[in-house]
This record gives structure tokens, sequence and C-alpha cells, in this order.
């Protein structure tokens, strides 16, 4: 192709959240045909706090799997079930052939803790993962650090256990800063990671939300991006192509050092992912009703 991306991507992949709502997953069953057109690896489904919405997020991956014919990854985190709980569940989703995990501590509810038989943390529930079948795995990464790490390399001490229980990925937190993921994986590879490190891209839909969130799973969100999206909260055109911009530019960047595989966190909102997929060579296929 021409431009200046010679070739595209190895992979991208989509990850989707539960709706609340009947008509949330009718609607989130529009968006998964589109996002379908672009081919991903595969698909995953994120888990709600303390295991809040594991039917909705069975009821999901088995609607994905369905439709697309794709791959799709199963949230699974270490909170609100002991370890048995959480064996059954992934030896039931291995059973239905769901063999991709992303493998999580998992966000505390207030006041909650982790069950004392339960697993300790995600480095625990990879090990016992790879004891219940042969899964493909997946986990967190943090560059700029778990909110809840004693330091970096601790934090980066956890991502090695992470990966050497048996994970065969790390897929990176949404950081705006491309630089603070391009030295994050210096560091990785430094201390020894090899796997590969996949980084999260994250379109931005809603600006105020955008901080809301990032406020509470400590990713920064620079000044500059606040600028780009000043005004616009009522022109949703124009910040779809602000945000398509801002992320096919990191996505440019990333790829000029040699990461050429990309998570979306989608938001369950299929417009401004498959721009950026189509400007870094993916080319979806237009869905029938927009081809006149």
């Amino acid at each position: 192709m021409t431009g200046p991306y010679p070739d595209p991507p190895a992979f991208v992949s989509f990850e989707l959240f539960p709706p609340k709502t009947d008509a949330g997953e009718t609607t989130l069953a529009r968006a998964v045909d589109q996002m379908a057109s672009a081919d991903p690896a595969y698909f995953s489904v994120t888990y709600g706090a303390g295991g809040s919405t594991r039917d909705r997020t069975a009821r999901v991956v088995d609607m994905v799997g369905s439709r697309t014919g794709r791959p799709v990854a199963h949230h699974l985190t270490c909170v609100g079930a002991s370890r048995d709980e959480v064996d059954r569940l992934a030896r039931g989703l291995h059973d239905k052939g769901i063999t991709r995990i992303v493998a999580l501590r998992g966000d505390l509810p207030e006041g909650q803790r982790l069950a004392p038989d339960g697993y300790g943390d995600a480095a625990e529930l990879v090990a016992g993962l790879r004891r219940v079948a042969e899964f493909d795995i997946s986990v967190a990464a943090y560059p700029e650090v778990h909110p809840e790490a004693a330091s970096a390399m601790a934090d980066l001490d956890h991502l090695k256990r992470k990966l050497d229980a048996g994970a065969a990925r790390a897929i990176t937190q949404f950081t705006f800063d491309t630089d603070v993921i391009l030295r994050f994986v210096d560091r990785a590879r430094a201390a020894g990671i090899t796997a590969p490190i996949v980084p999260g891209i994250m379109p931005v839909a809603n600006f105020a939300g955008l901080k809301r969130f990032s406020a509470m799973c400590g990713a920064t969100v620079p000044d500059w991006l606040a600028r780009m999206f000043e005004g616009l909260d009522d022109a949703p055109e124009t910040r779809a192509m602000v945000a398509t911009s801002v992320a096919t530019e990191q996505c440019r960047l990333l790829m000029e050092a040699g990461l050429t595989e990309f998570h979306f966190y989608t938001l369950n909102r299929p417009e401004v992912s498959l721009a950026v997929c189509r400007a870094l060579g993916i080319t979806p296929a237009v869905p029938a009703e927009s081809a006149a």
C-alpha cells in the first residue's frame, strides 16, 4: 500500500464489555458484526468487579463466537470466588471450546477482600488455569505502573511472575504517551521478559468518561489530549475524527518502533476502531447497508 504504513499490523483484537440490558446486547450484536469485518485475531469480553457480570459475560462470549466464527477470550478474575469455583468455571469454558482467557486479579469492590480459599493474585490464577487445561492466556501490563504496586520494579517483577506461570502475552493498559509504552517495553526486555507485549489502544469515545475511567485505573490523561477534545462534547463527528487521528498516530509511532499487534478497547463502539484499522492498512468490508 502507499502512505506511511508499508505493512498492516500483524493482528488486531477487540475488547468488549457486557451490556447491562437485553436491548444493549442487541445493539452490541450489530456492532460485533461491523467489527468482524476487520478480521480481528480474536475478541475479548470483560468481567465485572467481583464477577458481577459472569452470566452476561458468558452470553456475550457465546454470541460473539457464534456470529463471527472468531476466537473469543473470556476474562476471568480472582475476585469473588474460591479456587474450586474458578477451576470449575474454567473447566466448563474449555469443555465448550473456549480456550482463550484474559487472567486478571480484578478490581475489589469497596470493603471486599479476596476469598481466603481463592487465588491470591493473577500469577496464581494463571498457574491454576494451566493446571485445569491448555488455555491461551493473556495478562495485563501497566506501563504507568499499577496503582497498588510498591514500585515500578515490583510491578515488573509481578508481570514476569504471571508470564513465567504460563501466560502467552501481556496486554498493556491504555497509555496516551507513546514514549511511556516504549520505555516500558525496553524495561521489560531488560528484565528478561521475552513474551509479546501488545499495546492496548483506547479510541476516545467520550472524553469526560475517559477522564473518570482513567482516574480509577491510574492512566494519565495528558493536557494536550484534553485540549484536542475541548469543546467537542456536542460535536460527535468532529470528535470521532480527532479520536481516529490520535489513535492512528499512536499506532503509527508504535509500528515504527517494531510493535505491530494492537488490542483495541472499543467500549462497544465500532466506528473509530474500524477507522483506525483502515488507516493502518486493514480494510474492513463495508457493511451492506452502507454500500451504495
